[in-house]
């Protein structure tokens, strides 16, 4: 049998909102893949990213970035775990 390795990737994110977008935006991040609301407060959402590699994370973060009423999303933290298992 031959080890597959495979890396999970976390990290956190402050979103800072146009108060009166701020529903929506909550609505649209909810709704994305690897993406959960942690908290929020007004102007301000926390999100945790999953994914398989910063790549796809950076992605992610650009993508929220460019929604309609985000006035930036900034990255917190980041950690990288390997998962090894059998073929």
């Amino acid at each position: 049998m031959t080890e597959h390795v495979e890396q999970f990737h976390v990290s956190s994110a402050v979103v800072s909102v146009l108060p009166a977008h701020q529903s929506d935006v909550m609505h649209r991040l909810a709704a994305m893949s690897g993406v959960e609301i942690f908290h929020h407060a007004p102007g301000k959402i926390v999100i945790v990213l999953e994914g398989p590699d910063t790549g796809a994370m950076g992605t992610r973060l650009v993508e929220i970035a460019c929604l309609s009423g985000v006035l930036s999303a900034n990255m917190v933290f980041a950690q990288a775990a390997t998962l090894a298992g059998e073929e």
